[in-house]
């Protein structure tokens, strides 16, 4: 559900690759021991190979204030992974005949603006053109308060369309908001129910479902943001993500979906192969992946402090999933290093330097709005205390780590700014790219 312009590239290297028939699980362990250590990262990992379950790790706390440590059973929420769900559920109503892709969705939302040149494939797409409700100032007043299908669907028709469908792809989240209802109608049953019904019972996944209020007696981890320490995040009521991002699950549960989602133990071979289709790399409910020569099908989340992925890599029968409930490290990086595990790459565990600390005086010299002509945003430094503070254009705040003298990192997204005060002057490096910013 979240969008930053700091978020992770995604795995791309280009060289051989072959599967590594003996894991190392004892550095894959000394590789989280590290960032337990350094408390860099809360949250489980999984993978399998053939459908098996070869390694776990959980580290750190599914909630903080309790001390209630991460294990394997410990649930997580799952965010925009949510929207894989949601499309192999209307794969299952298009080979119930409930759905056709190309019906327009006027049928059912007469009012959404091009309903008439809207349909289902395009919502699947992210090419309809509806507007991301997400993306509005509005959505920061109510995402944490419960909202009933006539009040979602009167926010996103009020929200419009942002181009013609199927001229291009945007990711908005309203597409998989009316594809939860479109299920309801069609099955005439809720998205809950329909999830269990034909996926988790079916395939044993006890852990994954619709999830509700966070409850630790039900072993649900809360979720944080950084600062000086873990800070509890605001919490999202499922009620406004739906099909979108509302699904509670954990990794080993995510591997196992995504293990018998391409052997096609859930859809049919037919509907797998429309999933997998892409078009502006986006299929339905899928992106694909590239990790050195290998391409993988997954999806990426991203809900309130929590954080996922996960990636199946067909051509091996390789299933990876990631989720976090609290970083301060790239969490791009942790998939890269597993996934090296995994195919026999070299990778090196990370060691960490303490930063240094500048009192909020020091940080004076550092405040300002700085914009760049390579990229078309603005960068707002602002301070709390004596932390550095990062804000950029319509997206959220983050805080910067004082690594030395005129630099600051912003580790979750690999981010790096190196100030020039005398020039007023920034320069944000990220993913191998380096920008120049001014002082505005």
């Amino acid at each position: 559900m979240k969008k930053t312009f700091l978020s992770s590239i995604l795995l791309s290297f280009v060289s051989y690759l072959g599967f590594s028939q003996a894991l190392d699980k004892q550095k894959l362990d000394a590789y989280f021991d590290a960032l337990e250590k350094n408390d860099r990262f809360m949250g489980s990992v999984a993978i399998s190979q053939n459908s098996k379950v070869i390694y776990t790790r959980s580290v750190g706390f599914a909630d903080v204030e309790s001390q209630t440590k991460a294990d394997q059973s410990s649930r997580y929420r799952i965010g925009s992974i949510t929207k894989t769900f949601t499309a192999t559920l209307v794969m299952k109503a298009v080979e119930s005949n409930k759905i056709s892709l190309d019906q327009t969705i006027d049928k059912y939302y007469p009012a959404v603006k091009n309903a008439s040149k809207i349909t289902i494939r395009h919502l699947l797409n992210h090419r309809s053109g509806i507007h991301n409700l997400t993306d509005d100032a509005a959505y920061a007043s109510y995402y944490t308060r419960a909202k009933t299908e006539e009040e979602l669907l009167d926010i996103i028709i009020k929200g419009g369309t942002d181009f013609e469908p199927d001229s291009k792809m945007v990711y908005s989240n309203s597409n998989y908001i009316l594809l939860t209802f479109i299920l309801k109608k069609s099955f005439k049953k809720p998205y809950a129910e329909l999830l269990k019904e034909f996926i988790t019972e079916p395939l044993g996944l006890r852990n994954t479902y619709v999830g509700g209020k966070i409850s630790l007696q039900n072993k649900e981890a809360s979720s944080y943001t950084t600062g000086e320490n873990w800070v509890k995040a605001p919490e999202t009521d499922t009620s406004v993500p739906l099909g979108a991002g509302s699904i509670v699950s954990t990794p080993t549960d995510l591997v196992k979906f995504s293990d018998a989602l391409f052997a096609g133990k859930v859809v049919n071979s037919k509907s797998l192969e429309q999933m997998k289709t892409l078009k502006d790399n986006f299929g339905f409910g899928l992106i694909q992946m590239p990790f050195y020569d290998k391409k993988g099908f997954g999806h990426t989340g991203g809900i309130d402090g929590f954080s996922s992925v996960f990636i199946h890599f067909p051509q091996d029968a390789v299933s990876y999933a990631l989720i976090s409930n609290g970083t301060n490290f790239n969490n791009n990086d942790i998939s890269i290093a597993v996934l090296s595990a995994v195919f026999g790459k070299p990778y090196s565990i990370p060691e960490f330097k303490k930063g240094i600390t500048l009192s909020p005086e020091e940080l004076d010299k550092y405040l300002g709005v700085y914009s760049s002509t390579a990229i078309p945003l603005k960068v707002t430094i602002t301070k709390k205390d004596n932390t550095l503070i990062g804000q950029a254009t319509g997206q959220g705040a983050f805080p910067l780590e004082a690594l030395e003298k005129d630099k600051f990192g912003f580790a979750q997204a690999g981010v790096i700014l190196e100030f020039k005060p005398a020039e007023k002057a920034m320069v944000l490096k990220q993913g191998g790219g380096e920008y120049r910013f001014s002082r505005d």
